[in-house]
């Protein structure tokens, strides 16, 4: 038998500062927030979810060495890339690094512009072309 993977439900990134990463998944990619457990953060859109970890005081179990700044995540979006590097510049503070450029998503070509989130994890923002 082999295990078949449906889908990700949800990932943990840790955070130097758990409310400033809310407010920039929230402010800036329009995530939904999201308070559970006891007193928890978290990010969420679509059926995916972004659990937030403040750095050296992860809840366990954790990642063997978590640390800010080491994700890299590619989203895809509905919006057209060219709103929403219009979009980017209106939010002020956050600097395209790449892009617009074509690349290869899981399912066949996107075109995506990249750019960092507070603790400089790598986000790409996509359209499947």
């Amino acid at each position: 038998m082999a295990i078949q993977i449906d889908r990700i439900d949800h990932i943990v990134l840790t955070a130097s500062n758990v409310q400033r990463t809310l407010e920039f998944y929230v402010e800036v990619l329009g995530m939904k927030p999201e308070t559970f457990g006891e007193n928890r953060r978290a990010v969420s859109f679509g059926r995916q979810k972004i659990n937030l970890h403040q750095r050296g005081n992860e809840f366990e179990p954790k990642a063997k060495s978590p640390t800010t700044g080491s994700v890299d995540v590619c989203f895809i979006a509905n919006t057209p890339i060219a709103e929403i590097i219009e979009h980017l510049k209106k939010k002020g503070g956050v600097d395209i690094e790449v892009g617009p450029v074509k690349r290869t998503g899981a399912a066949g070509p996107i075109e995506s512009v990249y750019f960092r989130d507070p603790d400089g994890n790598l986000i790409e923002l996509a359209n499947y072309l």
